[in-house]
């Protein structure tokens, strides 16, 4: 397994994590056998925002023992008010609900408290603006959780989260038929509707604006929907050329600035299997451009970091280190340090670049690519 840093807390995450969310109303036997699976392969990431007390109560016993092997997302404000997934900002409900969740997986702590579902304005305020931020506060400060997130599918919605300067850790919805929605519309609707042709005209730059945000920031993304519910692997629902495969679906999300895990919604041990292959996948098998550049028209000259561009002759990482000067760019002035670490950290850098032109002669995207590494080079080494 590997593993990444969550953004600037203590915490390290695998790369391919557990979301429990298809294991709800599944008899314990099934939970038990499949987060076994997990933990025998390392995955150390599991999202439970799943209200229902039968669920978060076979969870609890599964996990049993091996609770502080997991890094365990809790959401704030998921509810069952109505017996089914449900949204409450009302503070005793809201309270009820989180304080049950650490009775049944038998804790007294939740790794992330994830402040659930905000995905308008209205979500925004209710969450940011009120008593809930000063409950998810206080529940740090107690060490009750030990990191603040959130979860969203919305980017604008999202940034603005981000900017409050209150979160470490955000679950997003990320894969590419999603990132070629217009950041304004919900994501959901398009998917609802098997992905309309018409929607996809290239990765909108706002989402990928938005990852770079957050990696800006310091605040480490987990990701949902990363196989599409399943519908970007099937010839009859994808909205590209051909369907992508379980592999290239992570490699996707893992490419992205800021994230830090790929959440998928296991159900069996063979499913648990199925995505491991990504970990022993070649290059070639990952590579994801020839079906996603049918689609880049909107997005010409922007790099997506898909490593199409590889094998460099002098070993430069150029997805690296764009994502690194994509990142600087935002902000000049003021990059992180950790952007400037990371980047000094690579074996081989901008600086490195004889100009061969190979890298691009290969880019399905028409990217500069030289000169961007001459940027990196003029830009890291102020």
């Amino acid at each position: 397994m590997q593993y990444r840093k969550l953004g600037n807390t203590d915490m390290s995450v695998s790369v391919i994590g557990f979301g429990g969310e298809h294991l709800d109303r599944k008899p314990y036997e099934d939970v038990k056998k499949t987060l076994d699976a997990a933990l025998e392969h390392g995955i150390n990431i599991l999202d439970l925002f799943m209200p229902g007390d039968e669920v978060r109560e076979h969870f609890g016993k599964a996990l049993g023992e091996d609770r502080k092997k997991f890094i365990i997302q809790g959401h704030i404000c998921s509810t069952d008010i109505k017996q089914q997934y449900d949204i409450s900002r009302d503070l005793p409900t809201v309270q009820k609900y989180f304080e049950s969740l650490l009775n049944h997986l038998r804790t007294d702590y939740i790794d992330i408290g994830m402040l659930f579902f905000i995905d308008s304005d209205e979500d925004f305020d209710k969450t940011f603006n009120s008593e809930i931020l000063t409950y998810a506060r206080r529940l740090k400060k107690q060490g009750v959780i030990r990191a603040i997130g959130a979860s969203s599918h919305n980017p604008i919605t999202a940034a603005k989260v981000v900017e409050t300067g209150e979160i470490e850790v955000l679950m997003f919805s990320i894969n590419p038929a999603f990132d070629m929605t217009p950041a304004q519309d919900y994501v959901f609707d398009t998917f609802n509707d098997k992905f309309a042709d018409n929607v996809y005209s290239g990765i909108r730059p706002d989402r990928l604006e938005f990852y770079r945000l957050c990696e800006q920031k310091g605040v480490a993304i987990t990701t949902m929907k990363t196989l599409g519910a399943g519908k970007l692997l099937s010839k009859e629902h994808t909205p590209f050329c051909e369907p992508l495969t379980v592999a290239q679906c992570i490699h996707y999300v893992l490419t992205r600035p800021a994230v830090a895990s790929a959440l998928l919604g296991f159900r069996t041990r063979a499913e648990i299997k199925e995505a491991l292959k990504y970990l022993k996948a070649s290059d070639k098998d990952l590579d994801y451009s020839n079906i996603i550049g049918n689609m880049q028209n909107d997005f010409s000259g922007h790099c997506v970091y898909c490593g199409h561009c590889q094998p460099c002759p002098v070993d430069i990482d150029i997805a690296a280190v764009t994502k690194y000067l994509d990142i600087a760019l935002l902000d000049e002035k003021s990059i992180p340090p950790s952007i400037v670490s990371h980047y000094k950290s690579l074996e081989s850098s901008g600086a490195d670049c004889i100009k061969c032109g190979s890298c691009e002669l290969r880019c399905p995207f028409g990217v500069d690519i030289t000169g961007n590494m001459e940027k990196s080079k003029e830009l890291f080494s102020l």
